[in-house]
């Protein structure tokens, strides 16, 4: 027979229950776009006293505000050159985006960032390529470097960015290190105390800290940006790690594409980064050291398309949408995970039966073989409307590109899965230059070449144990 007190207690804790469970229900109901995902959180916080409406504040509720950041030119990176190149480059803005003009117009609309000319794009393939640029741009710096990293392993590659990034401090650079909470658990503290050691800043964006903590395991920072004295930038879809030299003959090696800019559009992959910097330290990067003035150095129109789970939401998804409706005859994609959603279903199907030739490329070894399985279970719905859809043999390729009309590009951190158009702050640059386009074409060319091609017969014959493996997958997609 329970005491006076104890039947106090057990009420007070199931009022607290029924409370925190109204409330994350409420929230739920009221503020998730998914209906299968309120359905499943309603179901955890009723099911689990308590400690199921605390999951959902710990991992439920992905989305954040930023703190507006009204200080200087930080404000609007895009002015810190001259405005009447852009005035007068309009023609050549015309010229260059030519019957493209639907997808400009909601770019302009979607994204906070305006498309600039005179920008100069080099393509870095795997790390062979990109990692001796990256660490001789590190070693020109004279008074700024900012890089943030979702991965910074430590190894050898690790160790040659530490001790560029090191020499730069000590000669009076300053340089900013930002890498993810999540992505960096193994190598940050060792990494961290070495540069601070230099005098380096280095920081976390949003670490783990369990229990009571936000922990935001699905708010990760899934960029990779290397901007050198805000005048020459980097950024794609490569980490810091030894995995990305392809010609080490590794087990796990990776393949990929990065990308060296130089012009105006790096003053916006700089804005970027601050934005970052200041929401993981509450500094605000500011001043000539981080925006000097950029001048025009090249033919391409570029733009910094910032995407996560802020104001920022889903831009990278709209773009996707808005180049599957404005493409007139071809559209290359290659992506290392395929997860799509209804809607970039849809706008491939649609497009295919308008008559654009569509190829889609895929890796056949993928680090998560749960996301190939994801992938597999959507083939089907491409094949049928003459999608073509092309494996790429080993090693695992990490690379995402995306060609339309060989006149437009999208690239950078970005996959076609829902945790990059929703959960992770990612970072891509859209370029309007048909003599790069053309040339990573004729380079996906013999990609595919090399490729085999996935059949709708191939798809329909699988066994019945594998497609029902691959159909469990694609049920839980919107979580992988």
């Amino acid at each position: 027979m329970f005491s006076v007190v104890e039947w106090m207690i057990v009420g007070a804790v199931v009022v607290v229950w029924l409370v925190v469970t109204a409330l994350a229900v409420g929230h739920a109901i009221m503020y998730r776009r998914d209906p299968r995902s309120t359905l499943i959180w309603m179901w955890v916080s009723l099911a689990l006293p308590i400690v199921g409406a605390w999951l959902y504040w710990v991992l439920g509720i992905n989305r954040i505000e930023r703190k507006a950041i009204r200080l200087g030119k930080r404000e609007k990176p895009f002015e810190t050159f001259d405005r009447s190149h852009v005035d007068a480059a309009s023609d050549h803005h015309r010229e260059a985006v030519g019957h493209l003009v639907s997808l400009r117009k909601i770019a302009d609309r979607v994204t906070r960032m305006p498309l600039l000319s005179g920008n100069a794009i080099e393509p870095l393939h795997n790390g062979e390529q990109a990692y001796p640029r990256m660490l001789e741009a590190i070693g020109r710096a004279e008074r700024s470097i900012t890089l943030v990293s979702y991965i910074f392993d430590w190894d050898d590659v690790g160790h040659e960015f530490v001790a560029a990034l090191d020499a730069a401090a000590e000669r009076g650079v300053r340089v900013h290190v930002l890498v993810d909470g999540v992505g960096v658990l193994g190598s940050f503290s060792r990494m961290g105390r070495l540069l601070l050691q230099s005098g380096a800043e280095v920081a976390a964006f949003f670490p783990v800290r369990f229990p009571w903590g936000r922990i935001r395991l699905n708010l990760r920072n899934h960029r990779k940006i290397l901007v050198v004295d805000g005048k020459v930038g980097f950024t794609g879809g490569m980490n810091i790690s030894s995995r990305y030299l392809i010609e080490s003959g590794s087990a796990d090696r990776v393949e990929d594409l990065h990308f060296e800019l130089t012009g105006p559009v790096v003053a916006e992959m700089q804005h970027a980064f601050a934005e970052d910097w200041a929401l993981a330290t509450g500094e605000v990067l500011q001043g000539e050291a981080y925006f000097p003035r950029l001048m025009p150095v090249g033919p391409a129109l570029c733009r910094g398309i910032s995407s996560g789970p802020d104001e920022d939401f889903e831009d990278i998804h709209w773009i996707l949408q808005a180049a599957l409706t404005s493409a007139d005859f071809d559209l290359q994609i290659a992506t290392p995970y395929f997860i799509p959603t209804s809607a970039l279903v849809t706008g491939m199907v649609m497009a295919a039966l308008r008559g654009v030739r569509i190829r889609l490329v895929l890796p056949s070894l993928v680090d998560y073989r749960f996301m190939r399985w994801a992938a597999d279970a959507y083939l089907w719905q491409l094949l049928e409307h003459g999608i073509e859809v092309y494996r790429r043999p080993p090693p695992f390729v990490h690379t995402k590109l995306l060609i339309a009309d060989r006149r437009w590009l999208l690239f950078g951190s970005a996959n076609l899965d829902p945790r990059s158009f929703r959960l992770n702050f990612e970072f891509n640059v859209e370029a309007y230059d048909a003599v790069l386009a053309d040339r990573l074409s004729a380079w996906l060319d013999e990609r595919i070449a090399e490729s085999q091609r996935v059949t709708l017969e191939q798809m329909d014959s699988r066994p019945t144990w594998r497609r029902l493996r691959d159909g469990v997958a694609k049920v839980f997609s919107p979580y992988l």
